[in-house]
C-alpha cells in the first residue's frame, strides 16, 4: 500500500514527487511514457516567468511569484542550468504603452521586484538588434531560462534517491475504490494507495473520469517552436515578449540557456491530443511576427522545429484541490506559467494532503543535492585533460556539433536514459546543427550494448518509435 500515487511524470508530478520524498512516506510516480518529462515538459519554452503577466485573482497569478523565488535554491541543489537573463515586454504601437504600465502595477502588487519602464532609447541601447520601430518596454529582471528536461531529470533522480518509486511505460487504465483506499490499474499491475494525485497534463480530465469525476475539461492548445543556429548567439540578450493577448503571451524570442535562439510558440487549439506536428502555416506565422521585432532573424537559420500541447482547462486556471472521491486530488490545467509555478504547486499540494489527513514526518536523512551531468564542452583544456586521464572515454567524441563524448553518453544511461531522446536531453548529443546526422548511430550502438537489446529495438522516445527496421533474412527464402 502506498501513501501517495502520482499519475503523470511531467515537471508538475516530478516536483511533487521530490517534495514528498522529504517525508517518511511510501510514494510512487506513474507515467505512461518511456521516461519522465516526455509529454508537454520536453517541449516547454523553458522560461521562468517573473510573475507580472497573471492577475493575482487566479491561482496562476498567486503561485507564479513564489515559484520564481524557489529556483535559485533548486538550481544549487539539483545542478541544472538556470540563468536570470531578464525579460522585456516590448511595445509596438502607442496602444501598447498603457498595457506596459498596467503589467508593471500588477507585478508590483504581487511583489515582483525590479520592474521598470524603458523608453525607446534605453531599449535599443540594451538590445541594439531589435527593430527601431519599437516604442519602449517593460523590464523584468527576475525572469530567466532553464532546460526543462534537465530540471525534470534532476527532480526525479533526487526523488528516487530519497525513496520514491518510479513506474514508466505504465498508462493508467482504470481507477477504483477498495476498502477505504484507491486502486490504480495499469496494464501490468494494480497499485493501491491512500491518495492519488492527478498530474496527467493534457490527459488529466480523462484520468479524472476514470475515478468517476466529470468536473472539468482539458482543451489541448498546440505551440510550435523553432530553434535557430548557434551562429546567432548573442543576437538578443534578454527574453523578448510582445504585449500579451487574451489566450497567449505571444510569439517570443528566447535566448536559451545553452546559447541558441528559439522563436515561438504559436497558439492553436486542436482536437487531437497527439497532434504535435509542425506546419508551414506555423512557421510563416512565427517568422513573420518575430521579424517585426528583430528584423535580422530568418527562417533559413532554423536547425530544428517541434511542437507541444498546453493543457488548457475550461476554467482557464490551474485546477488544484481535493474532490468528492476521497483521496483523489486534481493537479490539472497546468499551462503557462506552469513550469515556473511547479515548485510552488508542489508546496501547495503538500498542504492540501496535510489538510486531508496525510501525516508528514520529515526524513532525517533527506539528500537534497544531485550531481549535474559532466559537460566536457564547457570545461577548460586543463580540466578536459584531467577528465581524459581518469577516463579515456572522454577522448572519444560521439557528437561533433556539441562536443559530447562517449563518457557522457554512458553517464546519461547511468542516470536513466533508455531512449535516444533520453540521451539527447541529458547530454545534448543530437541537438546541434546536424541534428544527429553524425551521432545517432553511435548513440544507438551504445544504448544497444548497455541495455542488452538488439539494435533495431532502440527507440527514439519509447513505444514503437524505432529508428531502424530489421530486414527480412533472405537466406530463409
Amino acid at each position: 500500500m502506498y501513501d501517495v500515487a502520482i499519475v503523470g511524470g511531467g515537471v508538475t508530478g516530478c516536483n511533487i514527487a521530490r517534495e514528498l520524498s522529504r517525508y517518511s512516506l511510501k510514494t510512487v510516480l506513474i507515467d505512461k511514457n518511456a521516461e519522465v518529462g516526455f509529454g508537454t515538459t520536453k517541449s516547454n519554452s523553458g522560461i521562468i516567468h517573473a510573475g507580472h503577466h497573471n492577475t493575482p485573482a487566479t491561482l496562476k497569478g498567486r503561485l507564479v511569484v513564489r515559484g520564481n523565488q524557489l529556483f535559485d535554491q533548486l538550481c544549487r541543489e539539483l545542478n541544472f542550468g538556470f540563468s536570470r537573463i531578464g525579460e522585456l515586454v516590448v511595445a509596438r504601437t502607442p496602444e501598447d504603452l498603457p498595457v506596459l504600465e498596467r503589467l508593471k502595477e500588477q507585478g508590483k502588487s504581487k511583489g515582483v521586484p525590479g520592474l521598470e519602464i524603458w523608453d525607446k532609447n534605453r531599449l535599443l541601447h540594451e538590445e541594439p538588434n531589435l527593430s527601431h520601430n519599437l516604442l519602449g518596454a517593460l523590464w523584468a529582471p527576475t525572469a530567466g531560462v532553464i532546460n526543462p528536461y534537465e530540471f525534470v531529470f534532476a527532480l526525479i533522480e533526487s526523488a528516487i534517491e530519497n525513496g520514491v518509486e518510479l513506474k514508466v511505460e505504465s498508462p493508467v487504465q482504470k481507477i477504483g475504490q477498495e476498502e477505504g483506499h484507491l486502486v490504480v490499474q495499469t496494464p501490468t499491475e494494480k497499485i493501491h494507495s491512500r491518495f492519488v494525485l492527478n498530474a496527467a497534463g493534457i490527459f488529466a480530465d480523462q484520468v479524472a473520469r476514470m475515478a468517476g469525476l466529470d468536473d472539468f475539461t482539458i482543451y489541448p492548445r498546440k505551440g510550435e517552436e523553432y530553434m535557430l543556429d548557434k551562429r546567432l548567439k548573442g543576437l538578443v540578450r534578454h527574453l523578448i515578449f510582445p504585449v500579451p493577448l487574451k489566450t497567449t503571451k505571444g510569439i517570443l524570442i528566447i535566448p536559451t540557456f545553452d546559447g541558441t535562439i528559439m522563436v515561438g510558440p504559436t497558439a492553436q487549439d486542436v482536437g487531437d491530443r497527439h497532434d504535435i506536428a509542425t506546419s508551414y502555416e506555423g512557421s510563416h506565422q512565427v517568422f513573420d511576427f518575430v521579424r517585426q521585432i528583430c528584423p535580422s532573424i530568418n527562417e533559413r537559420d532554423t536547425i530544428t522545429e517541434f511542437a507541444g500541447l498546453r493543457a488548457v482547462s475550461d476554467t482557464d486556471d490551474f485546477i488544484i484541490g481535493p474532490t468528492k472521491v476521497k483521496g483523489f486530488i486534481n493537479v490539472a490545467g497546468i499551462q503557462s506559467p506552469g513550469l515556473t509555478s511547479a515548485p510552488s504547486i508542489a508546496e501547495y499540494v503538500l498542504e492540501i494532503l496535510r489538510q486531508e489527513g496525510l501525516k508528514l514526518h520529515e526524513r532525517k536523512n533527506f539528500k537534497s543535492h544531485v550531481a549535474g551531468p559532466p559537460r566536457f564542452a564547457l570545461q577548460s583544456l586543463k580540466e578536459q585533460g584531467e577528465r581524459i586521464g581518469k577516463d579515456s572515454r572522454f577522448a572519444k567524441v560521439v557528437c561533433r556539433c556539441e562536443l559530447v563524448t562517449e563518457a557522457e553518453i554512458h553517464d546519461a544511461i547511468d542516470h536513466g536514459a533508455r531512449t535516444l531522446d533520453g540521451i539527447k536531453f541529458r547530454s545534448r548529443a543530437g541537438m546541434g546543427r546536424c541534428q544527429g546526422g553524425f551521432c545517432t548511430s553511435r548513440c544507438m550502438g551504445i544504448l544497444s550494448e548497455r541495455l542488452k537489446i538488439p539494435y533495431d529495438r532502440v527507440t527514439k522516445r519509447g513505444g514503437d518509435s524505432w529508428m531502424v527496421q530489421k530486414m527480412k533474412d533472405e537466406s530463409s527464402c
